[in-house]
């Protein structure tokens, strides 16, 4: 999971970097008047968006994977647990 939080992190701050030249050097439209830095994280925001969803698939199925396994064990202590105490009645 740090893992995966760490390459969005990543993949955010290179579309940041990306966003923050091209409307330096007039690429994309600057914001209006003092909001360029909040113009600026916002295209940040939008360009990483995509990429990570496409980029870091194999990532999110694999963590989605390792969660739906221990909810499985989860469950199976759960009900191991309930048994045993009908068994004890």
């Amino acid at each position: 999971m740090i893992r995966y939080t760490a390459l969005r992190l990543l993949i955010f701050v290179g579309c940041f970097f990306v966003a923050g030249v091209a409307v330096h050097f007039g690429l994309i439209p600057s914001g209006l008047g003092g909001s360029n830095m909040i113009w600026v994280i916002l295209l940040g925001l939008v360009l990483s968006a995509p990429l990570s969803y496409v980029l870091l698939r194999k990532q999110r199925d694999e963590m989605s994977q390792q969660i739906v396994a221990g909810v499985d064990r989860t469950k199976a202590r759960l009900d191991a647990n309930r048994t045993r105490e009908d068994a004890v009645q």
